[in-house]
């Protein structure tokens, strides 16, 4: 399954919010530097979904705040 998730880094608060069935907004702490905001990103669509956070991953959008990821949920 395909999600796409809108990212904000280094916000003051932490937020996670659904927008529809596949879409996603997160404001995360961590910098977007060395990787912090993407692996940030991938523990909460894992948590959310209740999966290991190898089952998740980013197929387009490393470098840009708009991320199109993979979810194994089989």
């Amino acid at each position: 399954m395909y999600i796409k998730v809108l990212v904000a880094a280094k916000s003051k608060k932490e937020i996670f919010i659904q927008k529809s069935e596949n879409s996603f907004v997160a404001q995360i702490k961590e910098p977007a530097e060395r990787n912090l905001a993407n692996r940030r990103v991938v523990e909460l669509v894992a948590g959310h979904y209740k999966i290991t956070e190898n089952r998740v991953r980013i197929v387009n959008g490393h470098h840009h705040p708009s991320k199109l990821l993979s979810v194994d949920i089989d």
